[in-house]
C-alpha cells in the first residue's frame, strides 16, 4: 500500500511495538515525533528511524504530559496520526503516583486522555486519526468512574484490564465528540507481544511474559502491524471510525463498550480527576 507520507506521533516508541512500528513506518516514508520514557533506548530509535524529533517524558508523571504536549505542538503544525502506545501494568502493590493517581491507571489512561486533551485544537484542525493501545485484558477490567484509582480494591491484572476497558470507552467516546469535527479514533490490541512489559511485576504478569514463555508470544513486529496498518489506512474505507482492531480486523468488545451513558460518566469523571472540568 503506496501512502503519501504522513506525521505520525508516538508516545511509547522507545521499546517494543512503539519502536517496530517507528521503524516501520520510517521505512514507509512518513515523517516521526517519537515519545519515550528511557533517552538512551529512544536515541536509539530516532537514530535508526531518521525520526524528526524524540521526547524523553514519563507519563507517570502528569507534568511531563503536559511538556510533550507543548513540544509537540512546536514541532507539529499538522498531526495526521497521533498513536497512543505508551503503557505498562505496575506490580503487586499498589503505586501511587506524585499526581496522587494509581500508577497503571495514569499512564495507560490518564495520560494519554490528557494528552489529546492539550491538542485538541491540533488534533481537529488536522482531522487526525488518533490510535489507542487497547487490550483483550479490558474483559477483565471493571470500570468504575467514581473510583478512578482503585482506592477501594487492588489488583494488578484487573487494573490494568480498567485501564483498557477505560480506553475502549473514551474511544467511542473521543469518535462522538470529535468525530464531527473530522478526528477519526481507534483502538488495537496488538496480541501478548514478548518484550520487557511486565517484567519484575511478580506473580501471574511476570509468568506470562517471562523468557520461559517469549517462545509462544507474538513478536514487536507482529504486534506493531496493526498499529501499523491503521497509521497508513483511510478511515471510514479501511476501517471505521471508533472500532476496535485486532489482526487488522473488526474485533468484538465487552458489551459495555457500547454503553454511551457509562463512557459519557468516564468522561466527566475524567475531566474532574484531571482537574479538566
Amino acid at each position: 500500500m503506496t501512502v503519501k507520507p504522513r506525521t505520525i506521533v508516538i508516545p511509547g516508541a522507545s521499546d517494543g511495538i512503539g519502536a517496530a512500528a517507528a521503524r516501520q513506518l520510517a521505512a514507509d516514508g512518513h515523517r516521526l515525533v517519537l515519545v519515550g520514557r528511557t533517552a538512551s533506548k529512544l536515541e536509539a530509535v530516532a537514530n535508526e528511524t531518521g525520526a524528526d524529533a524524540a521526547i524523553v517524558a514519563d507519563f507517570a508523571h502528569l507534568d511531563e504530559v503536559r511538556r510533550t504536549a507543548s513540544e509537540i505542538s512546536k514541532l507539529c503544525p499538522t498531526i495526521d496520526v497521533l498513536a497512543n502506545n505508551a503503557g505498562l501494568i505496575a506490580g503487586s502493590q499498589c503505586v501511587i503516583t506524585d499526581d496522587g493517581h494509581e500508577l497503571t491507571n495514569q499512564v495507560n489512561y490518564l495520560a494519554p486522555f490528557l494528552l489529546e486533551h492539550l491538542l485538541t485544537d491540533r488534533l481537529v484542525a488536522s482531522r487526525t486519526t488518533v490510535i489507542e493501545t487497547a487490550s483483550m485484558a479490558h474483559w477483565f477490567g471493571d470500570v468504575d468512574p467514581d473510583d478512578l484509582d482503585h482506592d477501594r480494591r487492588y489488583l494488578s491484572f484487573m487494573v490494568y484490564g480498567t485501564s483498557k476497558l477505560a480506553l475502549l470507552l473514551h474511544t467511542r467516546q473521543l469518535q462522538r465528540r470529535l468525530g464531527r469535527k473530522g478526528v477519526v479514533a481507534v483502538a488495537f490490541h496488538p496480541g501478548v507481544v514478548a518484550t520487557n512489559f511486565g517484567h519484575g511485576t511478580g506473580g501471574l504478569i511476570d509468568r506470562v511474559y517471562g523468557s520461559a514463555a517469549k517462545v509462544v508470544l507474538t513478536t514487536p513486529e507482529q504486534g506493531a502491524d496493526s498499529l501499523v496498518f491503521l497509521a497508513e489506512a483511510t478511515p471510514g474505507v479501511d476501517f471505521r471510525p471508533g472500532s476496535y482492531i485486532i489482526r487488522r480486523r473488526p474485533a468484538l468488545t465487552r458489551p459495555c463498550v457500547n454503553d454511551y451513558r457509562l463512557a459519557a460518566q468516564l468522561w466527566d469523571a475524567t475531566e474532574q480527576t484531571l482537574g479538566l472540568a
